[in-house]
């Protein structure tokens, strides 16, 4: 057991400067890119579109659970299905948190090649999806909101009249509090079975079975296509698998294909967009994933193993500082989940009398909750908001329209429904 825990946490000494420094640099991307500039530049269905929402796409640090919401919303705003799905497509499989950290386990070649396959991705399957929709080109929505006060998790949260003391408060808040508390939970998974691999596959084994990529590549794509993972949580899984053996090109491609796919984004293209449109996005993963493995396979083979999965991001912190670092992110992820036990539990009985009841069956999680939240705040008449992750339902208080809190949850690219009027 002992051994097994020395493993694990080697893993997690390595990664947390890294992880440390990307939150940091999230939380000031979140409050220094303004949503109106994203949205004004995705609008149509040209080209253009569809690479610039690759290149807001590949630094964003949002999940997969985050980024549907979002691409739901910039699609009311008037960008293109092509756009949309670029966005969709090349959000998940990076970001500055990410990249950083897998410049700490696997060295600078996969930290390179990783955000450039994730814009390739955004450029290829939006590109099909634009083709198979040519009637969209130069669409624009009807009745377009206004995008400057809508709570996307891509907006800046942040007034643009407040001072630099709220700024960085904010940018700290939304770095280390909300973004960490939806991903810390699945980056501390992805460290857990990256250590269970290390120390439990036997010496050998993947280097028998999944060194041969004909068999490692479609065998990483069948359980990375429907699995829920995020960028960072694959870090260690993947750095792993390749010590164990496994083909680097292979793990390159559960680097691509597990964040960007998953069973929740299919059926949220599908009901969005249609079905020809999810085809279209899981085959550009596919070919996007295999295309850079080979890429990977081919260049490891010619110039040898010193050039990916390397420690030589590793002995760039000395040990106390990647100690420290460590620490500080177990108590940051355990602040946030130790949080709710002195936090008054919203008592959903005693809501029902006095505040309207709406259903929200896709908030799934923190970045819904602050988004429908801080949507309903620009509601006039809206005096309270409670909501309950739990039970997916938001309670509203005051003298207000009831179409302009629906337009509000939908306009922030969510699926309300009145319970209690």
């Amino acid at each position: 057991m002992l051994e097994l825990f020395n493993t694990i946490f080697s893993l997690l000494l390595e990664m947390a400067p890294y992880l440390l420094l990307g939150f940091f640099i999230a939380g000031f991307l979140h409050i220094l890119i303004p949503s109106d500039k994203i949205y004004h530049h995705l609008s149509g269905n040209s080209l253009s579109s569809i690479i610039k929402a690759a290149i807001f796409g590949v630094p964003l640090p949002i999940c997969s659970c985050g980024v549907i919401p979002v691409s739901a919303y910039i699609r009311k705003e008037g960008a293109g299905k092509g756009a949309t799905v670029s966005f969709l497509s090349s959000t998940p499989t990076s970001g500055v948190d990410s990249v950083l950290a897998t410049y700490s386990l696997m060295g600078p070649v996969y930290a390179i090649i990783r955000p450039i396959a994730a814009f390739f991705s955004g450029i290829l399957s939006g590109s099909i999806t634009a083709l198979l929709d040519k009637k969209t080109n130069g669409e624009k929505i009807k009745n377009k909101p206004t995008p400057a006060n809508n709570c996307v998790e891509c907006s800046s949260a942040v007034n643009r009249n407040e001072n630099i003391f709220s700024k960085v408060k904010s940018a700290l808040a939304y770095g280390f509090d909300e973004l960490l508390e939806d991903t810390g939970k699945l980056l501390l998974i992805g460290v857990v079975i990256g250590g269970l691999i290390s120390f439990l596959v036997p010496e050998g084994f993947i280097q028998s079975y999944l060194g041969n990529p004909w068999l490692a590549y479609p065998f990483m794509l069948l359980i990375s296509i429907p699995m829920y993972i995020c960028a960072t949580g694959s870090i260690p899984i993947a750095a792993s698998l390749i010590m164990e053996g496994m083909a680097p090109g292979a793990a390159l491609i559960f680097l691509i294909a597990g964040p960007a796919t998953n069973t929740t984004t299919i059926a949220f293209i599908t009901g969005k967009l249609g079905k020809k449109y999810t085809f279209a996005y899981i085959g550009s993963i596919i070919i996007t994933a295999i295309l850079f493995g080979l890429l990977l396979d081919l260049s490891w083979s010619y110039f040898g193993y010193d050039l990916a999965a390397k420690d030589a991001g590793m002995s760039m912190f000395p040990y106390w500082l990647k100690l420290s670092a460590a620490i500080l992110l177990l108590v940051l992820i355990a602040r946030i989940y130790l949080k709710p036990l002195f936090t008054k539990k919203i008592n959903v009985e005693e809501l029902h009398n006095m505040y309207k009841q709406i259903k929200v069956e896709d908030m799934s999680c923190n970045h819904c909750v602050n988004s429908i939240k801080e949507c309903l705040q620009e509601v006039d008449g809206v005096e309270d908001i409670k909501i309950s992750l739990d039970d997916k339902e938001v309670f509203v208080k005051g003298n207000f329209d009831t179409d302009s809190v629906i337009s509000a949850i939908a306009n922030a690219g969510y699926s309300p429904e009145i319970i209690k009027d």
